[in-house]
């Protein structure tokens, strides 16, 4: 009798996966299409090819991030390519909220559509930009995914979807930005051997790199025809230069010799609204550090 029972459980355990690794769900906020790739691309792509569950959200639809096209028309070319990048990274959703470029605003409604995802997304690390950008759909973006950290968790906001049972990681993609605070490196990835399968995610948005921000800068006639061509520019484009600070926190994360070698990674900075982690729990939430 007791063989048969080890035999039912041992089936059991077969038939629903059952693992002591638990499946971590991320979700990344974008304000346009092509925002969540920049931010975040490279440790999604790590996180899925682990086996881990990653949501992108685009904010706004990008309708107006074209010198000549706009409007519906340049908002179905984008969604088109948002599909492409999320092929590439194995993203498993890539929602688009429907927000005119340029005009989004921190209403209620957009606060709980983003608690809403949140939720239904079950999401253990939730990653946006920060509230200090140039952008101001950039800021209200940040302001937003702010907003709904904590909220995500109170049963009385939003009640047809259930809340979570805990706050999740709360995350700022890195920027440049020094006001009124410079960005500060708590967590730091290797995404060395992930940092091509990237820029082909950034690259599916031809429309944003091998044109608007170009044309932007002034740069359009540098844009190479040839499509590996183009991947080798928009990589030296996107290159991160790796300072003493940044390999100071890979050190702490990967140790000296991993820290040396690392030629791309991606950082973060932890939002005081969500999760407070030890560095324990910060390792199992990115378990790409402990596999290194």
């Amino acid at each position: 009798m007791k063989k048969i029972s080890f035999l039912i459980l041992l089936i059991l355990f077969v038939l629903t996966g059952f693992s002591q690794d638990k499946t971590i769900n991320v979700i990344v906020f974008g304000a346009h299409p092509d925002d969540c790739e920049a931010d975040a691309g490279g440790v999604a792509y790590l996180f899925t090819s682990m086996g881990h569950r990653v949501k992108f959200v685009s904010i706004t639809n990008g309708d107006k991030g074209h010198p000549e096209k706009g409007g519906g028309d340049l908002a179905k070319i984008r969604r088109k390519e948002t599909i492409e990048a999320a092929k590439i990274l194995g993203v498993q959703e890539y929602d688009v909220m429907n927000n005119h470029d340029g005009e989004l605003m921190p209403t209620l409604e957009n606060r709980w559509e983003v608690i809403r995802k949140i939720r239904e997304w079950n999401a253990d690390i939730v990653i946006a930009c920060r509230p200090n950008d140039y952008h101001p759909d950039h800021r209200y973006t940040a302001i937003l995914v702010q907003d709904a950290a904590y909220l995500v968790t109170v049963p009385n906001i939003l009640p047809d979807v259930p809340p979570l049972k805990k706050n999740p990681l709360f995350l700022y993609a890195q920027d440049n930005f020094q006001r009124p605070n410079p960005f500060q490196f708590d967590i730091t990835i290797d995404i060395s051997d992930t940092y091509m399968t990237k820029i082909a995610s950034m690259a599916a948005h031809e429309s944003q790199h091998f044109y608007w921000l170009p044309w932007l800068s002034g740069t359009l006639d540098k844009v190479p025809k040839e499509k590996d061509d183009r991947l080798k520019w928009l990589a030296n484009k996107r290159k991160l230069n790796i300072t003493p600070e940044i390999k100071k926190r890979m050190e702490l994360w990967y140790g000296k010799e991993r820290a040396e070698k690392a030629s791309h990674v991606e950082s973060f900075e932890i939002c005081e609204y969500g999760m407070r982690p030890s560095e324990e729990q910060i390792r199992e939430l990115f378990p790409m550090i402990s596999k290194n």
